[in-house]
């Protein structure tokens, strides 16, 4: 194969910072907070941007990006249609991988680990604080079926603006949160020459972490 050499040549030196078994948290949810708010502080565009990753029963893989809503020892929440390609993915085949890059800071998070669906009372809590149109869209929407065109899509949006107005807009019975329970959480830290760090915590029987270093 002829490599394309704009592509080839691309390539970026990580001289940042490191990432030592001494300066962790034992708890792999203090310390993605940790890293979190560091996102956080350097304004970087949507920082809870992540990669979710699902398949098939028949192992059929599918990612795209979600946005994190809420975490805590629990997990890692996103909310979505329960009907869309990844809801259904989810309720056959209840494993998913999330990945978050923070370019600017040369780090990278990947969790591995069983989905559930969030409390109904969960879902509620946050629906209700999206902005209007966003509820609406989540009853416009038919995520990831085929539709005519943009027009009927906005003509379903001025119905359900007409039907909905000046009323309280209910969370569809479809639309909810699903929670990422993890077995597995690694986090990554840009090094110079490839030599990155990589540390991963694995949740043990009793409920413990152990945490290993990978080789880059």
């Amino acid at each position: 194969m002829t490599m394309n050499p704009t592509i080839a040549d691309i390539r970026k030196d990580y001289t940042l910072q490191d990432l030592t078994e001494t300066e962790v948290d034992p708890n792999p949810f203090i310390q993605f907070k940790k890293w979190f708010e560091q996102a956080l502080a350097a304004q970087l565009p949507e920082p809870n941007a992540m990669t979710l990753a699902t398949a098939t029963p028949d192992a059929k893989p599918a990612a795209r990006m979600v946005l994190l809503k809420n975490f805590d020892e629990r997990g890692f929440v996103f909310f979505t249609n329960y009907n869309s390609q990844k809801g259904q993915e989810l309720a056959e085949n209840p494993q998913a991988a999330l990945v978050f890059w923070w370019a600017e800071l040369e780090r990278q998070v990947r969790i591995c680990g069983h989905v559930e669906k969030v409390s109904e009372e969960e879902s509620d809590g946050y629906f209700e604080i999206r902005p209007p149109k966003s509820r609406l869209g989540a009853w416009v929407s038919q995520q990831s079926e085929v539709i005519e065109s943009r027009e009927m899509l906005e003509q379903k949006m001025q119905e359900f603006q007409s039907k909905y107005e000046n009323q309280e807009i209910p969370r569809p019975p479809h639309w909810g949160g699903l929670r990422v329970i993890p077995s597995e959480i690694e986090f990554w830290q840009g090094r110079p020459s490839r030599l990155h760090d990589r540390l991963l915590y694995t949740l043990l029987d009793d409920g413990s972490w152990k945490i290993e270093r990978l080789s880059p």
